[in-house]
């Protein structure tokens, strides 16, 4: 049970990402189309940066899990969430 919950918390957590993402591009693109923000911040080099934004809803899912004290939903959460800072941080290097 604790392997199955742990993905059902990494999938969450991908999900609130990607969900942030599209609320983050959708508010700091005024009002252009979604993959015209994601073109425009790949070519002025603020990627990571809006993708990290993105991840903020991942704490609304990880304090959810915490206080139903679902832990290791909470954990897959954490984990998608630490993927996703070195995910930036390479991206950013390269």
């Amino acid at each position: 049970m604790n392997k199955k919950d742990i993905f059902i918390g990494m999938l969450i957590g991908l999900v609130a990402n990607a969900i942030g993402l599209f609320f983050a591009a959708n508010l700091l693109g005024q009002g252009e189309d979604f993959i015209h923000v994601i073109q425009a911040a790949a070519k002025e080099g603020f990627l990571g940066k809006l993708i990290s934004l993105g991840a903020i809803l991942n704490l609304l899912a990880f304090f959810i899990f915490i206080k139903k004290r679902q832990d290791y939903r909470a954990r897959g959460v954490l984990l998608i969430t630490v993927f996703v800072a070195v995910f930036t941080f390479v991206f950013k290097l390269f």
